[in-house]
């Protein structure tokens, strides 16, 4: 009953950030997917010109991603002259499917979609944000503040959530956890809900829905410092070693003329007046080029919690 209590009150909450159900049938698992929209209209005046088509991964929810990176978007058509045409899809895995096909031009997505999408094509990194002086992120364990729980081993026989399959800090972090103290996930947690997004992650342990969640710590920090009253009754237990910061990618078969371009782009965003307030809206110090060896610590990642030696 306490459980069916906890559905009915993510019910509510999804509606709110107008959310859609779809199932995993998997175990103890349960997929909580967001709607999004396809392709938001540009903003931009598109008469005669090109079209720039970006995806964003929804690492928050999709109305605040739009939001948060409008301006980012209309700031690069006005530099290049072109339309931009903005795709999201509610899983990584439906991005990296974008990128793959080479259906986007650019593309902002998770460390470990990347991890596993340079596996199977040839996307590159076109650039990285540098946040707090650094390309590097960390995952975050979060609890409710009077939940009791001090640490991860508190969270055996709990409700946790996912944001998504292919997500580094809001999955594999807790799974390589999960591992280390001898179990799989599923038979650690009691229920295991998806959110699809690093902000529902938060609103779930905030209203008792889950009793934990391991989320990007640069969403819990942006949220935190843009709207604390978000995370007030939350408390982060644990925090994972850094790991390669969430990069803008390109598909392999993007014009090398073009691709220099783009990339001139967001090296020189902090440089005028406009880009650096965007740029400082979104808790970005500048970006940078980008190395891929930054992700060899989720590709060990990987193969860790792959092993199946487990209890």
């Amino acid at each position: 009953m306490k459980y069916l209590l906890k559905l009915a009150l993510a019910s509510v909450i999804f509606i709110v950030y107008s959310c859609s159900n779809t199932s995993e049938p998997q175990n103890n698992r349960q997929r909580i997917d967001l709607r999004s929209s396809d392709t938001l209209p540009s903003t931009t005046d598109s008469i005669g010109k090109q079209k720039l088509i970006v995806a964003v991964s929804a690492m928050i929810s999709p109305k605040e991603t739009f939001k948060y990176y409008e301006d980012l978007f209309n700031y690069i058509s006005n530099k290049i002259d072109y339309e931009v045409e903005f795709k999201q899809r509610r899983t990584y895995q439906e991005v990296n499917a974008l990128l793959a096909h080479n259906e986007v031009d650019l593309a902002f997505i998770c460390s470990g979609a990347y991890v596993i999408e340079k596996e199977n094509s040839n996307i590159e990194i076109l650039a990285v944000p540098v946040c707090d002086g650094k390309p590097l992120y960390q995952a975050y364990i979060i609890v409710s503040d009077d939940s009791g729980i001090e640490k991860y081993d508190d969270l055996q026989g709990r409700s946790f959530a996912f944001t998504d399959p292919l997500s580094n800090t809001g999955k594999l972090y807790a799974e390589k956890r999960c591992k280390e103290l001898g179990f799989r996930s599923q038979d650690f947690f009691s229920d295991i809900l998806y959110s699809n997004a690093h902000d529902i992650s938060m609103q779930l342990v905030a209203k008792n829905v889950v009793d934990g969640a391991t989320i990007d710590g640069l969403i819990y920090d942006f949220i935190q410092g843009s709207y604390p009253s978000k995370v007030e009754n939350l408390k982060v237990i644990e925090k994972s070693e850094f790991y390669g910061i969430p990069p803008v990618v390109v598909p392999a078969g993007i014009e090398p003329g073009f691709k220099a371009e783009l990339l001139a782009i967001f090296l020189s965003l902090h440089n005028d007046s406009l880009g650096k307030q965007i740029l400082d809206n979104l808790f970005i110090d500048q970006f940078i080029e980008g190395d891929d060896q930054d992700y060899n610590s989720i590709r060990a990642c990987n193969e860790f919690v792959s092993d199946e030696n487990t209890h």
